[in-house]
């Protein structure tokens, strides 16, 4: 037996002077560091690397797209990952402490 759960649509982001700006420049960042990572990878990657490129300048075009023209669909990779490194550094450092006391 198949369950299909409908999901509600998530709300539309807050809007706010200069997020158009800051939405292009995350759309385009993530995507050309995967492309950097790759290109200083310490081993030859062989047929990866183009592959890997290709698929970035895919991703870059549409998350592009909806940073700019859908704005209000738009959700910041560097928040989303932030928050988890974050909580990472932040257990690290907790840790770090209690080993020291």
């Amino acid at each position: 037996m198949w369950l299909l759960v409908a999901r509600e649509p998530r709300p539309d982001a807050p809007s706010w002077p200069g997020r158009r700006v800051f939405a292009a420049v995350d759309a385009g960042i993530w995507p050309l560091l995967w492309v950097l990572v790759f290109r200083h990878a310490p081993e030859p990657v062989g047929l990866v690397g183009p592959f890997v490129a290709a698929m970035a300048v895919l991703c870059l075009v549409g998350r592009l797209h909806r940073a700019v023209w859908v704005n209000h669909r738009y959700r910041f990779t560097t928040w989303r990952w932030g928050k988890g490194l974050g909580a990472l550094l932040l257990m690290g450092a907790v840790l770090k402490l209690a080993v020291q006391a």
